[in-house]
């Protein structure tokens, strides 16, 4: 009898684990983002107000974060490099998943929150959870207000010595990047007022 009940739910929640190895339709608005991923089993709203209960992080920065990262891409690798201006070569860095944690970053994490077992840089519950862990790193290591995405960005793209050592401050790309963040992260904090999600 149990096997009965419990295959159509297994089911359930393959089919809607699923749906979300794609990126949402309109990345670009957080209310639209939430409002597509707001199943039964994976609700992104929920999971992303728990990250921020927990560390402190305001939502629109680590969706801003993820955004700038992999445009919530489940599976976003950095893409490769050419060989002779052509020949596909290797990857610039491990970097992988929604947040584009490295291997090693992404273990450090698991050891420090306790995730050893379960976390997965594919699922967004995990990733969301992982910016919100690192800007916090970023917070005590750094300095850096809890709300200053720019900055956060710049130490989570730098590292946490590498921000320390001002690395980015010649990199034009890198400041770019975290320009980007801290205007996303301006758009979806009005985009949640306004729908009611803040």
């Amino acid at each position: 009898m149990m096997k009965y009940v419990l295959l159509p739910l297994l089911l359930l929640v393959s089919l809607t684990s699923g749906c979300a190895m794609r990126a949402p339709d309109n990345v670009d608005n957080a209310c639209a983002i939430f409002d597509q991923r707001s199943s039964l089993f994976n609700n992104w709203h929920r999971q992303a107000r728990k990250a921020e209960r927990e560390f402190g992080v305001p939502v629109p920065v680590m969706m801003a974060t993820i955004y700038q990262e992999s445009r919530f891409q489940p599976r976003a690798r950095p893409p490769r490099k050419k060989l002779l201006g052509f020949i596909p070569w290797r990857r610039p860095s491990n970097a992988f998943g929604y947040a584009q944690a490295l291997n090693s970053t992404w273990d450090w994490y698991k050891e420090d929150a306790n995730r050893v077992w379960w976390a997965r840089r594919t699922r967004f519950k995990d990733a969301v959870h992982f910016v919100g862990w690192y800007h916090d790193q970023s917070h005590r290591r750094n300095g850096i207000a809890k709300t200053d995405a720019y900055n956060l960005y710049l130490a989570y793209y730098s590292g946490h010595g590498g921000y320390s050592r001002g690395t980015y401050r010649n990199n034009r790309t890198i400041i770019n990047a975290a320009a980007r963040v801290a205007s996303m992260s301006d758009t979806y904090e009005r985009q949640l007022r306004q729908c009611g999600r803040l």
